[in-house]
């Protein structure tokens, strides 16, 4: 994935908007997550805004920050590196929000043993029109599985219309799943799974079938005709900086 381009010629580096990827031809290429900004927002949204008031930016900025920690966390761990809360001087790394997540990763991870397939894996499509960073897949159970990890306090409609569109770039670069699942590390669950349900406390892993996908894959694709048609003059914003300067 291609945030900024460095250009040699005219020395520069030019920084691209986070909304969208830069596709090898050249294209600026709409993020899914961006696009599912059009989504429908629910009552319980609304409720909540007007709860929240002024602090809504702010609590918004913590949950992403907090779900980017855990990502990397979780990521460095399936590196195979050596994950610390501690640093070298005895402070504290992450809040404890984020280390109770990754250990709930940790125990996912330890206890059912997942091959890990391919990791934050970007995906840009000329053709599709849209792009995205996979979290993982992984062969749970025999299945080759497209796995996203959240941390949110719920599972919101928007996240399987988001594994639609990952499931139609890894098909478009002939990558086969059987199936999609939302890692939740901040679920209502109190015991282990039962009956074959993937889960501990505090987290599950939700599934669904590529054939029950179908009705998110043309929920998403009505969404992203009305995110062009809100946004048909949008053009990402860059900003460049020198490669160097010299009094």
């Amino acid at each position: 994935m291609n945030k900024f381009v460095v250009d040699l010629h005219k020395g520069r580096i030019e920084f691209i908007d986070q909304r969208f990827y830069l596709s090898e031809k050249g294209n600026y290429i709409p993020s899914v997550t961006s696009i599912l900004d059009a989504y429908p927002k629910d009552a319980g949204f609304y409720k909540w805004l007007k709860d929240v008031g002024n602090d809504a930016d702010s609590i918004r900025d913590e949950a992403g920050r907090r779900g980017s920690v855990v990502h990397e966390l979780t990521e460095k761990y399936d590196a195979g590196e050596e994950v610390t809360f501690l640093s070298n001087d005895g402070n504290p790394r992450f809040k404890m929000m984020e280390w109770n997540m990754f250990e709930k990763y940790v125990e996912f991870s330890t206890t059912y043993n997942p091959t890990i397939l391919t990791m934050e894996m970007h995906m840009i499509s000329d053709n599709l029109g849209f792009a995205g960073t996979i979290d993982r897949t992984v062969n749970l159970n025999g299945l080759d599985m497209l796995i996203d990890i959240k941390t949110s306090n719920q599972i919101y409609p928007s996240y399987w219309l988001q594994l639609a569109a990952y499931s139609k770039l890894l098909e478009e670069n002939n990558i086969k799943v059987d199936g999609v699942g939302i890692l939740w590390l901040n679920a209502k669950t109190r015991t282990t799974g039962k009956g074959g349900a993937i889960q501990g406390p505090g987290w599950q892993l939700v599934t669904k079938t590529m054939d029950e996908l179908e009705k998110d894959w043309r929920l998403f694709q009505s969404t992203y005709a009305l995110w062009r048609s809100m946004n048909e003059d949008i053009k990402p914003k860059q900003i460049s900086y020198q490669l160097k300067h010299k009094k």
